[in-house]
Formats: C-alpha cells, sequence, structure tokens
C-alpha cells in the first residue's frame, strides 16, 4: 500500500500553520463525512485518512516525527522497551486529539468508523484492552415555549433492553439541530472501559403564531382597513405575560412593525432580552353588502391614489 502524504491529505503545505491545519480538516471533514455521503465506502475510507493525517499533524510532537521520518516515524528510535518514543500510540488513534462533536456541532456517532472503541494505551503483552462504551443519538422534540424559557424534557432511553427515563435541562434560547451531550449516558463498556455517551439533537415545535428571528419573538397581528386609516388599540398575545394592550398610530401601513421592548428571548450570551416585534397586517373582507360597498365606492371617488409619483408615467 502506497504510503500516505499527509500534507497532501489535507491539502496543505509542509509550512501549514495550527489554524490552516484545523480549517482544512473541518472543510474536508465535512464533505466526507457519512452524514454527507451515506453508504459511500469511499468517502468513508477518506474520511478516515483525513482524520488520520490531521491526527498526526496537529500534535507539534507527532508532526516533528513525521516530518522526520515519515509515515513510519512510530517505528523510528524506538527504545529497548519496545515503545514509541513519546509514548502511547503514536499512531492513527481514532478521535485522537480532535473533539468531532465539537468540529461539526452534532451528535454523531463515530464510533463505527473508529473501531467503538479508543484504546486503554501502554500496548504492554498480556494487558486487557479497556473498550470504550458505543455513543448513542437521539432527536427530542421541544414545545417552543420550553425553548425560549428553558425547563426540562423527559427522555426514555432504551439501552440494551432496559428502559431508562432521563430528566433533559434545556436552557433558554435553544434552537433547533442544537445538540445536547450527555457524558457517560450512552452504551456501557462490554469491558472495562467508560460508558459512551449520548448525544440529542434538539427539535424546536412550531408554535401557533410565534416565530422567531434571533432574539425576537415575531407575530403578525390583523387589523381592518378603518383601524388602519383612524386608528385603534388591539390585545396581543405574549408568550410569557398574556395579552397587552397596543396603540395602532392613525395611518398605520400593512407590513409596519411595531416593538414591545423586553418580550422577546433572554440571549444566554448577552444575557440581553429581545423585543416581540408585532407586523401589522391589514385585512380586507372578501365578501361586503351592498350599502358597504357604496361607501368603499364613495370613499374611492375622494382618495388620492398612493401610486402617484412612485414610478414615472408612461
Amino acid at each position: 500500500m502506497p504510503e500516505l502524504d499527509y500534507y497532501k491529505t489535507l491539502g496543505v503545505s509542509k509550512s501549514a500553520s495550527a489554524d490552516e491545519l484545523r480549517k482544512a480538516y473541518r472543510k474536508l471533514a465535512r464533505q466526507n463525512h457519512p452524514d454527507a455521503k451515506p453508504n459511500d465506502l469511499a468517502a468513508a475510507e477518506r474520511f478516515k485518512q483525513i482524520q488520520q493525517a490531521y491526527d498526526v499533524l496537529n500534535d507539534a510532537t507527532k508532526r516533528q516525527q513525521y516530518d522526520r521520518f515519515g509515515s513510519d516515524f512510530s517505528q523510528a528510535g524506538r527504545s529497548g522497551s519496545g515503545r514509541p518514543p513519546f509514548g502511547g500510540n503514536a499512531g492513527f488513534s481514532g478521535a485522537g486529539s480532535v473533539d468531532l462533536g465539537d468540529l461539526f456541532g452534532q451528535g454523531v456517532d463515530f464510533s463505527s468508523f473508529f473501531g467503538g472503541a479508543a484504546s486503554s494505551g501502554g500496548g504492554r503483552k498480556g494487558k486487557r484492552t479497556a473498550t470504550r462504551g458505543e455513543d448513542l443519538r437521539a432527536t427530542i422534540e421541544v414545545s417552543f415555549q420550553t425553548a425560549v424559557q428553558g425547563g426540562s424534557v423527559d427522555v426514555s432511553l432504551d439501552r440494551g433492553g432496559t428502559t431508562d427515563v432521563l430528566s433533559v435541562k434545556v436552557s433558554s434560547g435553544v434552537i433547533s439541530g442544537q445538540v445536547v451531550r450527555l457524558t457517560g449516558q450512552g452504551l456501557p463498556s462490554s469491558g472495562e472501559g467508560s460508558p459512551g455517551d449520548l448525544y440529542l439533537t434538539i427539535e424546536v415545535q412550531t408554535h401557533a403564531y410565534f416565530r422567531r428571528e434571533g432574539s425576537n419573538l415575531l407575530i403578525d397581528v390583523p387589523i381592518t382597513p378603518s383601524e388602519a386609516v383612524l386608528g385603534t388599540k388591539v390585545e396581543v398575545p405574549t408568550l410569557l405575560e398574556g395579552l397587552v394592550v397596543l396603540k395602532i398610530p392613525p395611518g398605520t401601513s400593512s407590513g409596519v412593525k411595531l416593538r414591545l421592548r423586553g418580550k422577546g428571548i433572554l440571549d444566554a450570551q448577552t444575557q440581553q432580552t429581545g423585543d416581540q416585534i408585532v407586523i401589522v397586517k391589514i385585512v380586507v373582507p372578501k365578501e361586503i353588502g351592498e350599502d358597504d360597498k357604496i361607501l368603499y365606492k364613495q370613499l374611492a371617488e375622494r382618495e388620492a391614489s398612493p401610486r402617484v409619483g412612485v414610478w414615472p408615467a408612461s
């Protein structure tokens, strides 16, 4: 089998910085990840090679040895004890120094590509390998309100025929696609290793009339043409405080956004609460009586066209 060129595998030069290595690795790993290319054996093999190359080049000591001896660097400079010169398994070590969950931001089970376990190291003859338990992943639904204000969700987990119920804490402001990692809640080890982890992908349920935009909550509020012209006061629902009264100024057009300050979502990073944005929607009746038609016709004769001056006349 030809020797792999780790720099060529990642598409970087031999003088590449740690940041350049990381960027190249992230891009290639995502392109060849099994979730992106399911049932593609070639992509799975490339994914392994990319991980192997980054595992070596991202470690300053391993990189120095690789630059000097090539991919057989783990065989070079062995002491009489038969151990690599810098301890542990000098070659490919699965996840190695890279946290794939951190890189991809997803609850992905990589165990099938790295044997589902990490060696306990040492490599001494007669010592039993501690095999880590497999990771589990699942998707949990969270109500819109729980996602906004935080809370907990009960998750039923089947682990080898045993069903456990876990209470999972959900932080305020979570969004769909966000992953919660529960350390040690995966499958138990078949040997003496630690259990795997549980990765839960959040899926936020839609709300009947609220939607989210960053830390702001948006809601459409319908009003009649006469309310838009004359102005009015309407009751508007908020997510956490019930109904509030909002003043619609006279002459309000459809699409105008009115702001209810501090009634949005708490930003976990800035600790600032967003606003609730009320989007005015003028709703005209689909059917009207003859008397109303007469009134609208009289009004139409007196109204000035809002299109005058907007674009050149033909």
